[in-house]
């Protein structure tokens, strides 16, 4: 079909009312700055899950990053969403005023030249994703090992799709159908979302993330509704296996672990941790096992879920802008609140 016939047929759309939820913070960002949702019949709703990393670090972990921030001879190394992330008590960017060391970074790899030109410092990489960007930390932690580089650590918060959609099917939100995460996807392969389509009798469809390609995706669910099929119109990037050579440097230097989301709370085997003879890299990611959020009436958990949007949330716009952030959904720019608020969605 052509793209005009696939839009007339979205926007005009009267059947049963369906739900489909995107889980890769880069489709919501697509689907918003494309405007999807307005191409679609009031009968199909986007639900933005769990796919941004931002959005589904819990507070303790930042509560732990502003500990090592104010700790002596020791500095933080993160990207800048990060850093405005409400903790428990304060985000990052307020222990500055009380002497903590920060430093924003754009690569990974640029904590190597760090490190090397100030050896009595000890650099706390905050390494938070999912399976798109544990490889990237892998390849760091073999760099870090080869060169003997003794002053970086790392405090994790690596998590891994499958278990949290497995999750998500069980917590009585309506969800017709998934987005499948096209990043997620080159690395594990189309396949690990197979046991989940059958498991929860509901379509997987993997996506690139061009407003056509999503446009695509949602007629592919609508068509698909009820069955348990996982469809790859990603092939261009995905395959069925996905990348074995990734998979294996993660192998050689994580194993699964439990895992705490907002919103979610603690899925078994979730994330991965360094292993046991890599835990001198480790700065204390294995001791975050609850989420200390304080209720200041942020409903970013129950947004990131499906069950609520932004707009129901009472601070949403109000106390909450992205110059003034309440929660983690309105730090990032992959996080739903942020583009409701930025993109009208």
């Amino acid at each position: 079909m052509e793209m005009k016939e696939l839009i007339e047929f979205l926007s005009s759309y009267d059947g049963e009312p369906l739900s489909f939820m995107e889980v890769c913070g880069t489709h919501t960002a697509s689907i918003s700055e494309n405007g999807i949702p307005s191409l679609l019949s009031e009968k199909i709703k986007l639900i933005s899950g769990p796919g941004c990393p931002v959005c589904v670090t819990v507070a303790s972990y930042i509560d732990r990053l502003c500990e090592l921030a104010l700790a002596p001879n020791t500095c933080v190394v993160t990207f800048g969403d990060l850093i405005r992330v409400p903790g428990s008590e304060r985000a990052l960017k307020d222990t500055k005023p009380l002497g903590g060391n920060i430093r924003m970074i754009y690569s990974p790899f640029e904590i190597l030249e760090l490190a090397k030109k100030d050896s009595k410092t000890n650099f706390i990489f905050a390494a938070v994703g999912f399976e798109t960007t544990t490889p990237i930390y892998a390849i760091l932690l073999n760099k870090i090992t080869e060169e003997k580089i003794t002053n970086i650590k790392f405090l994790t918060a690596l998590k891994t799709m499958p278990a949290a959609i497995d999750k998500l099917c069980t917590m009585g939100n309506k969800i017709d159908g998934f987005i499948a995460p096209g990043h997620v996807s080159a690395i594990t392969g189309a396949n690990i979302f197979r046991p989940l389509a059958e498991k929860h009798k509901r379509p997987f469809v993997v996506s690139g993330f061009e407003g056509e390609e999503l446009i695509a995706t949602i007629y592919a669910l609508v068509k698909l509704k009820g069955q348990s099929k996982v469809l790859n119109l990603y092939k261009s990037v995905v395959t069925d296996e996905g990348n074995q050579k990734a998979k294996d440097i993660v192998q050689k230097y994580f194993e699964p672990c439990d895992a705490v989301w907002r919103g979610i709370g603690n899925i078994k085997n979730s994330g991965m941790a360094l292993k046991k003879e890599y835990e001198a890299f480790d700065a204390g990611s294995r001791n975050l096992t609850e989420d200390k959020a304080k209720n200041n009436g942020c409903r970013c958990g129950e947004v990131i879920t499906g069950f609520c949007s932004p707009c129901d949330c009472p601070l949403f716009s109000k106390v909450c802008t992205p110059e003034n952030p309440q929660g983690a959904c309105m730090v990032s720019n992959e996080g739903a609140c942020f583009h409701y608020y930025i993109n009208k969605r």
